[in-house]
Order: structure tokens, then C-alpha cells, then sequence
């Protein structure tokens, strides 16, 4: 968290067992699913630190694909014991760092929609189908690349916005304008009241300037998971 995590490399195995922090259902809350009812799928580790992400993910433990499949089902349940839960979100840390295709295609086979958030910097072959949400990620000013082989199966690109962080200012080209991904601006928490309306407006305004769509952490307003 806020940078202190250990970077770590892409690992390449079978992906029967991934590192995982946590499973659990809630409404995703920002991008272009929010509001939906979602399993979120959280991995652990990442391959980047970044000094602004408050996401928890370097305690995590070893579950089997089968595992996190009967679980991703049990807590899918509503009233009734009937499905209402029907989006899969797998997210890290940075989730392309583990092999991810084989959980794709199990929650695919489960009737689940599945998305994946990625800071775009590692590519792995993933089912058509999966939804690919990248949100990229700036140093000194210099955004990472994005991989050139994740580029064009990229549904939605979501920029993080700073008024105070020259980084976040405004959205760098990373190649979103060589495919038709939408793009969203979501306003970055700072933990600071000023700071984060300044974000807001900026975002508003970027908006309104350039076209973009907004993306606001609901999940924190609403203070769910």
C-alpha cells in the first residue's frame, strides 16, 4: 500500500493456484460497470508501487481455481439461493501478473461476465470475452507503456486525475487513440478534503473540454466494500 508493496515479476505456471487477497461480493464502483452487482476476485502483488494506491494486496495466501470458483458461487447467491451477483471482477495488485486465462475461462463456463482491471503493462491471452479495463499508471511524469499486445483488446481506459500531481494532471498518450476504448477520468483520493475537490473539478473539466466520461468511486461514498 501507498507504495511500500514489494514489486514483483509476471510469474509463468499453470494458474491452477494463483495468490489471492480476497473474494467478496459487493457493487462495483467505478468505470464503465458501475453499479453492477459484482464478485470482486482480488490478486495478490503487484509488478509497480505506486505512492497514491491505499488497495491492500501483499497478504494473500495460495487458493486452488476450483476453490475460488465454489466460492465466487456461494457468495453470488441472493434471495432465494438465485444468481444475482453475475459480474466477475479480478483485480490486484496488478492481476495479468499471475496467469489468469484458466479462472477466465472456469467463471466464463459459470455464466459469470468477467473483467479484469489491469495497469495495462503485462499481457496474457484472455478469452474474447473478457473485459479488459485499463487504468495506466504515471512516473515522474512519464506514463508506464501500455503492451502493445493488450492495446487493441482494451474496452475502456480509466485515468486517474490529480490537480496537485503534475504526473495526474491530464491523461497522457499511452495509444488510446489508436483504438475505440472509452475513455473515463476518475478524480484521485487523496485522503485530503481540498485536495480531492480540486481532483473533482478537475476531472469536471477535463470532461466537459475534451469529451471524456466520468468515473467517481462510488463504492467509497457509499462506504461499502
Amino acid at each position: 500500500m501507498f507504495g511500500q508493496n514489494q514489486i514483483l515479476k509476471p510469474e509463468n505456471h499453470s494458474g491452477e493456484d494463483l495468490a489471492v487477497q480476497e473474494i467478496f461480493a459487493t457493487l462495483q464502483g467505478e468505470g464503465p460497470y458501475v453499479g453492477h452487482p459484482a464478485i470482486f476476485i482480488r490478486l495478490g502483488g503487484c509488478n509497480l508501487a505506486c505512492n497514491f494506491c491505499d488497495t491492500e494486496f501483499d497478504s494473500y495466501s495460495s487458493m486452488h481455481c476450483d476453490e475460488i470458483i465454489t466460492k465466487a458461487n456461494q457468495i453470488s447467491l441472493g434471495e432465494n439461493q438465485q444468481k444475482t451477483h453475475h459480474l466477475a471482477v479480478i483485480t490486484g495488485g496488478e492481476p495479468l501478473r499471475q496467469p489468469i486465462s484458466l479462472l477466465c475461462e472456469l467463471l466464463l463456463n459459470e455464466n459469470f461476465s468477467v473483467q479484469i482491471e489491469t495497469n495495462g503493462t503485462i499481457f496474457r491471452p484472455l478469452n474474447e470475452r473478457v473485459k479488459i479495463i485499463c487504468s495506466p499508471k504515471s512516473s515522474n511524469g512519464r506514463y508506464y507503456p501500455i503492451h502493445p499486445d493488450l492495446l487493441p483488446k482494451i474496452s475502456a481506459f480509466k485515468f486517474l486525475i490529480s490537480a496537485s500531481n503534475p504526473s495526474y494532471f491530464d491523461i497522457g498518450e499511452v495509444g488510446q487513440n489508436t483504438c475505440s476504448a472509452q475513455i473515463y477520468v476518475q478524480p484521485m483520493d487523496e485522503y485530503n478534503p481540498q485536495k480531492n475537490q480540486a481532483n473533482i473539478e478537475r476531472a469536471l473539466d477535463l470532461c466537459r473540454k475534451k469529451g471524456y466520461f466520468l468515473s467517481l468511486q462510488t463504492h467509497k461514498i457509499l462506504q461499502i466494500p
